[in-house]
């Protein structure tokens, strides 16, 4: 094992998403040309847990320079395959890191996402009403698999992935090291903690009632403002939600209330509570064995991440062959790897540099 820690504490600033779009081979800024395609999987896809599903179709995305090194960019579960700036209309959820100038530049490496299986974007995933196979990390990083060899990519310079996105990046560095050179992941570890499980366990139960009662969108709704409250430190609400409470059709809302189901009422405008479900279970299914992964491995962790606890990212670096752990502070917490722009500059150079 030959693993090193290195620590960062900048002012923060925030990043910004956005949704999804058709798809089609286009160009968008001359300085990030963009790619995507429709790949069609023939016959059945037989799943980690034991399920298959026939015909899937995998919704891919590639911006940059045609002759650049690849890096897959891979985010949370609401994250999809527009990482980053394209055009003026297209800001992509990462556009704080990844883009032109930014940390991962889109002008020197060309950049890999995808739609994940089983989510709410236009790779395979459940329709309302319809159950789905529960799904793996494994399974996403067969998803990944399949994308290079359709574009006959060898290997990737580098896996960036935050939160879900880091659980994939490790689920394919110890199933495919030979096609990856190093993996980036900022909150994750090699599986997720009890209590973390606790919180996505009573979300989905939300969710399940609210379906059973046809009510699907307000569940939905609840359960991501329940989220939303995981993901973030409680000294970030500290100070900005002490404000007194309004009165509002005969009862009281507090600041922090109203906040929370604004941002569970944005998220179920989008999103599929079916794919909500598959994918909150496909976190608490993780499991990789860190001494399986040989691929260099740069992991940062936040110390006031409420979802993914430091002491697991020691363990897991700890039991990494050959990995390097940043330690951030941000209050942000889980979502620092969404808008801590700064920090996270630093910790991409350092270690996409280290490839050249």
């Amino acid at each position: 094992m030959n693993a090193s820690v290195d620590s960062l504490s900048l002012t923060p600033r925030q990043s910004s998403a956005s949704g999804f779009s058709g798809l089609a081979d286009r160009p968008a800024a001359l300085d990030c040309p963009v790619r995507e395609g429709l790949l069609q999987v023939p016959g059945e896809t037989r799943l980690h847990h034991g399920g298959t599903l026939a015909g899937v179709r995998i919704a891919w995305r590639l911006a940059g320079p045609a002759t650049a090194p690849v890096v897959c960019a891979l985010g949370g579960i609401s994250a999809g395959r527009r990482v980053c700036l394209g055009d003026e209309r297209d800001e992509g959820w990462w556009s704080g890191i990844a883009g032109p100038g930014c940390a991962l530049d889109s002008r020197r490496y060309r950049i890999l996402s995808f739609d994940y299986l089983g989510g709410s974007g236009q790779t395979s995933g459940p329709e309302p009403g319809q159950s789905f196979p529960s799904l793996s990390t494994y399974d996403q990083a067969e998803v990944l698999l399949r994308i290079l060899n359709h574009l006959g990519l060898k290997s990737v310079r580098a896996i960036a992935g935050g939160s879900y996105g880091a659980m994939v990046a490790l689920a394919f560095g110890e199933r495919h090291p030979e096609r990856v050179g190093h993996l980036l992941t900022i909150g994750a570890a090699d599986r997720p903690h009890p209590m973390a499980t606790a919180w996505r366990s009573v979300q989905r139960q939300v969710v399940r009632f609210a379906i059973s009662c046809g009510r699907s969108d307000e569940g939905l709704q609840l359960a991501r403002a329940l989220a939303m409250s995981t993901y973030r430190s409680a000294e970030e609400f500290s100070a900005r939600f002490g404000g007194h409470p309004s009165r509002q059709d005969e009862r009281f809302v507090f600041p922090v209330e109203g906040y929370l189901l604004a941002r569970g009422s944005d998220y179920a405008r989008r999103h599929r509570p079916e794919s909500f479900l598959c994918l909150s279970e496909s976190i608490d299914l993780h499991r990789v064995d860190a001494s399986r992964i040989f691929v260099p491995t740069t992991a940062v962790a936040v110390r006031e991440d409420q979802l993914v606890p430091l002491a697991d990212v020691r363990a897991m670096v700890a039991r990494l062959p050959t990995a390097r752990l940043h330690e951030i502070s941000s209050l942000y917490g889980h979502d620092a790897f969404l808008k801590e722009t700064e920090q996270l500059r630093h910790i991409f150079t350092v270690a996409l540099e280290s490839l050249s």
